[in-house]
C-alpha cells in the first residue's frame, strides 16, 4: 500500500494496486496550478484511491470536464478527474512513499515554460499522448 497527504496533514490517502506510469505534464494549466515548471502525475484507477480523511477536500474545474481536488487549509494538490473516466490523475507531489513506477513521457512540451530544459531522455510530445 501506499501512502499520501497535504502538506499540513489534513488529507491522506492510500493507493492499493499498482499507479501508472509517471508522466511530467508542462501544459499552462499544470504550471499555474503548482506553481512549478511542470506537474508530475501517474493514474490511479478509482477503486485503489482511498481517501483516509478528506480534510476538506474542495475542487476547482480548470477545463470543461475536469476538476482539480486540493486541500483547503494547505493548498495541496491531490489529484484531478476528469469526467467519465475510471482512474484519477494522481499529482505525486503528494506521495509519502515511493510508488515504485518509472518516468514515461513529457506532455504537453509545446506551452513548456521558456526558463525550463529537459535533460534526459524521455519522450516528449507536443500536446496529451
Amino acid at each position: 500500500m501506499i501512502q499520501g497527504s497535504c502538506l499540513c496533514g489534513n488529507v491522506k490517502y492510500s493507493i492499493t494496486g499498482q499507479p501508472g506510469a509517471i508522466v511530467h505534464c508542462h501544459c499552462q494549466t499544470c504550471r499555474k496550478a503548482h506553481g512549478a515548471a511542470f506537474s508530475s502525475v501517474s493514474a490511479v484507477l478509482d477503486e485503489n484511491f482511498h481517501l483516509l480523511s478528506d480534510g476538506g477536500l474542495k475542487s476547482f474545474e480548470s477545463s470543461p470536464g475536469k476538476r482539480r481536488f486540493f486541500c483547503p487549509e494547505c493548498g495541496t494538490q491531490i489529484y484531478a478527474k476528469r469526467d467519465n473516466t475510471p482512474h484519477i490523475i494522481l499529482r505525486l507531489g503528494s506521495l509519502d512513499d515511493d510508488p515504485e513506477v518509472a518516468e514515461e513521457k513529457y506532455i504537453w512540451v509545446s506551452q513548456k515554460a521558456p526558463w525550463y530544459n529537459i535533460n534526459n531522455n524521455l519522450p516528449e510530445y507536443d500536446e496529451f499522448e
